[in-house]
């Protein structure tokens, strides 16, 4: 293997921080040479002013110079054109039809949906963090932020830029590739609604059910997650128009129902439950959020009272399908003040009883996978 063949290899085991992959296979890497210890390397992004160019140049250049004998690398940096883009995105289709749906009763990602009958009770914060969690445990998950009129996760998550706005998408042809953050890649309407350039993003969406039905559905079609362990939807409040566009769109979706201790959140949560499984998905679990917290003097404080989940849960449950009570998660000013912050990841101190009732949640989750037997895999001969 000569020195350019070394430099090509290691420059193409370069991951994309969008897309995951070698940049190699993604077919960026336009080719390399070596003479006396000088190595050249041409490269090609995906689209003009993508927003990882500064950080794959680094990543492009450092591969470069571990190769031994290289003592200095210099970097070319184009962009892809048509034919080159035409080939990258049929590629991550993967044989898929353009505008397709990945994520049909076939698929091998788990789709779970979090709902509540009410809002306020914490779902989007819980969405993240079980995002989160599990993503440190090492899988693959997406997070779709399908409450299109209260989105909130981009700021939970920290997606927010020096403007007070989440970042935009790179688009690729007609996909797009959703951000990430603290392992999980994320998609909302809060990172398109713009005036337009440098100025503040809108704060509303008044929209009705079509384009609340559209919009879910784009996510679903045009965003390219690539291949998922978990894909999560940070549904609306309610049984509304979004609840059902998913019920019709995604009817093998898991869901997961959040309510605090609270009797009258607990009635409403109920409800969501109820309409979920009219629409043929499965409701996993129930999810108390704000329960009692013991305090350091070992007093109980039960703001919102206690038993909500409990209720939740037996209420739903049926003869044919049992509903669990998948955990009961303390009030915590650690999970109050890590979503302000943006840094929601950050709520692992093992004194904080939240910590370890997320980490149950997210282990009840894992433990409630269905199964591969009758279910056909999808195989691709190269």
């Amino acid at each position: 293997m000569t020195a350019a063949d070394e430099v090509a290899r290691a420059v193409g085991s370069v991951i994309d921080p969008e897309l995951r992959r070698p940049i190699g296979e993604l077919g960026m890497v336009r080719g390399a040479r070596v003479d006396d210890g000088a190595a050249w390397v041409d490269i090609a992004l995906t689209v003009a002013g993508c927003p990882a160019a500064a950080r794959i140049e680094s990543d492009v250049r450092a591969a470069a110079l571990s190769v031994p004998g290289v003592v200095s690398a210099e970097i070319t940096v184009g962009v892809m054109d048509a034919d080159e883009r035409a080939r990258l995105t049929e590629m991550l289709r993967a044989g898929r039809p353009a505008r397709s749906m990945p994520f049909g009763p076939d698929s091998l990602t788990r789709v779970i949906a979090v709902t509540s009958g009410k809002g306020g009770v914490g779902k989007s914060t819980l969405t993240a963090l079980l995002a989160t969690t599990l993503a440190a445990r090492g899988l693959r998950v997406g997070l779709i932020d399908a409450d299109v009129h209260g989105f909130s996760i981009p700021g939970i998550l920290g997606l927010v830029g020096p403007d007070g706005a989440p970042p935009q998408p790179t688009r690729i042809d007609d996909l797009m590739l959703p951000p990430v953050a603290h392992g999980v890649k994320v998609i909302s309407i809060g990172m398109f609604l713009r005036r337009g350039s440098g100025e503040e993003p809108l704060g509303a969406v008044a929209w009705r059910g079509p384009m609340l039905h559209r919009t879910v559905q784009q996510f679903l079609t045009d965003v390219h997650f690539g291949d998922l362990d978990i894909l999560l939807l940070d549904m609306p409040p309610g049984t509304g128009d979004v609840a059902i566009s998913v019920g019709q769109l995604l009817p093998h979706a898991e869901v997961i129902v959040v309510t605090t201790p609270q009797r009258a959140a607990a009635d409403v949560a109920i409800r969501s439950g109820i309409v979920a499984r009219q629409t043929g998905q499965r409701v996993l679990g129930v999810v108390e959020n704000m329960a009692p917290l013991t305090l350091p003097d070992g007093t109980v404080l039960d703001l919102f009272g206690s038993g909500g989940g409990e209720l939740v849960a037996q209420a739903l449950q049926t003869d044919a399908e049992p509903v669990p009570l998948l955990g009961s998660i303390p009030l915590s000013q650690g999970v109050r003040a890590s979503g302000d912050a943006g840094d929601v990841h950050l709520v692992t101190d093992a004194a904080d009883p939240a910590a370890a009732a997320i980490e149950a949640v997210a282990e009840a989750v894992l433990g409630s996978g269905r199964g591969l037997s009758g279910r056909p895999l999808p195989m691709r001969v190269k």
